[in-house]
């Protein structure tokens, strides 16, 4: 949900409150949509291959397939949000239909028995990691107000760093405070034009502020929607070695489109308050590329028996912000109404990201007509790592990320059962909490369940998976730093069409 702009910001700022810790998160914490068939068996394919999702998970796995093949998926996902906030409590839903997967992967024979290679393959899968549509309403009565927002920004900053000029529009003082002193005088700039803020004195050289809304209870309602999606193209090279070895490498380029709309509606009627009633709304758009690698591998033991290894590399992310904010108040005591919008595009640096690296082992057991799959994986989210020039915000994001983030494993088991025509499955995925503190963030738990037709050369299959996670969502990183306490339940719809070629 973007604004129509009228005035561009030409320039940088050096601080952004865009970055932190759950920014690291959710650009490290990826998890493949896949095809039906693999959702429907909680991902545990790192064993298995024969499918394209499997090998953008394990990159031996294309050097299973049989045949050349190709494959397209639906998704349909629904976000099911209960929101404790203050005294209320909220339920929002947000739903998505988006195209999750596309690919196909060629197989090569060879020709000659003496050859120790008997086949390789050449794949291209795009795949989403992530959809971020997602939605909540926290909605209740607290005692911390937005304004404790603004001061905090303001106190220690000069009067005449956060004010306009005489004559100045509110865009051009915005623009040119930010580009010359950074976001937090652009947060006290906004308080200040808009009475929130009432500076001690009056004077160029004063750093010391008060709010003019009063201490008591506030009724606030926080509105927060995000949109956008994480995408994996994967580019696979696998082969078959003496008929019982397979080995793989992926080259991966993501791409990250992310935006955030948040909209916050404060009201008092406490005494001595001049300001009563309080709108401010902020977006974010995120966009940025990266590259990362993967090496895996696939042993046939014996005539059932399948294992699995596999290496990924961190991802290397290159990511650019953009983020726009207005602010209006008004006052009970003599109606008087303030709107500062700036109409302003912020531009900042331009920074990286470099995620965590992922170790993953699998087992498998293959029959006739079944099969049990089993995936375990390792991720130290706390070597998650910020970096531009010359920034010491992120030396102490990245010394927060180190104490606020741990190893999160994973544990994934699925099962098919085949009669006829017809497959059946089910799965089960447990991914630990990347935070040391697992009230941020909760553990996710999901279970899978699914159906597929074989028509020959076409297979037609559908899956539902339902997962379930708590999570502790902060307004705002300081001031408002008040907590909600969200419960997402998420159901995702899939419809995977593939054909041998």
């Amino acid at each position: 949900m973007r604004n129509f702009i009228t005035t561009l910001l030409i320039g940088f700022i050096t601080t952004t409150s865009a970055q932190n810790i759950s920014d690291a998160v959710r650009y490290s914490t990826a998890e493949i949509e896949g095809t039906a068939r693999f959702r429907s068996m909680g991902g545990a394919f790192g064993a298995l291959g024969g499918n394209l999702s499997a090998f953008s998970l394990n990159p031996a796995g294309s050097a299973v397939f049989i045949k050349s093949h190709g494959a397209i998926s639906l998704s349909s996902k629904r976000n099911d949000n209960n929101t404790r906030y203050g005294s209320g409590i909220t339920n929002q839903n947000e739903s998505k239909i988006d195209f999750n997967q596309i690919g196909g992967v060629f197989v090569f024979k060879s020709g000659d028995n003496k050859n120790t290679i008997n086949k390789f393959a050449i794949g291209v899968n795009y795949e989403q990691l992530q959809n971020y549509s997602d939605s909540f309403i926290a909605a209740g009565n607290t005692s911390t107000s937005i304004g404790s927002y603004f001061t905090s920004y303001a106190d220690g900053l000069r009067l005449d760093q956060i004010s306009a000029f005489p004559g100045e529009s509110v865009s051009d003082a915005y623009s040119e405070i930010g580009y010359n002193y950074g976001y937090a005088n652009q947060q006290a700039f906004l308080g200040y034009e808009s009475y929130i803020l009432e500076p001690n004195s009056n004077d160029d050289e004063n750093t010391q502020y008060s709010s003019n809304i009063a201490p008591g209870i506030y009724t606030q309602e926080y509105i927060h929607n995000t949109s956008g999606s994480n995408g994996k193209l994967t580019f696979n090279i696998g082969f078959q070695h003496n008929k019982n070895f397979h080995f793989g490498i992926n080259i991966n380029s993501h791409s990250i489109n992310y935006e955030r709309y948040t909209f916050l509606r404060e009201v008092n009627n406490n005494p001595a308050s001049y300001i009563n009633n309080v709108n401010f709304e902020n977006t974010l758009f995120t966009t940025g590329e990266g590259i990362s690698a993967q090496l895996g591998a696939i042993a046939k033991l014996g005539s059932n028996l399948r294992f699995g290894l596999v290496y990924e590399s961190p991802t290397w992310l290159t990511l650019r912000d953009e983020t726009t904010q207005s602010l209006a108040t008004s006052s009970n005591t003599d109606n008087s109404s303030y709107v500062i919008n700036p109409n302003t595009i912020n531009l900042f640096s331009e920074y990286k990201l470099k995620t965590p690296e992922k170790l993953m082992a699998s087992a498998a057991v293959v029959g006739k007509n079944f099969l049990i799959s089993v995936d375990y994986s390792r991720k130290d989210f706390s070597n998650t790592r910020y970096t531009t020039k010359n920034s010491s915000y992120f030396t102490y994001q990245n010394q927060a990320i180190s104490n606020s983030l741990a190893v999160a494993n994973t544990l994934k088991i699925g099962g098919e059962l085949r009669h006829a025509n017809y497959s059946f499955r089910a799965g089960y995925s447990f991914e630990e909490s990347p935070y040391v503190q697992k009230e941020q963030y909760g553990d996710l738990k999901g279970t899978s369940f699914g159906i597929g037709y074989n028509f020959g050369n076409t297979q037609l299959d559908l899956s539902y998976e339902n997962s379930q996670r708590s999570r502790n969502h902060n307004l705002y990183d300081q001031g408002l730093t008040n907590a909600a306490n969200i419960n997402t339940k998420t159901g995702i719809l899939l419809l995977s069409l593939s054909i041998n070629l």
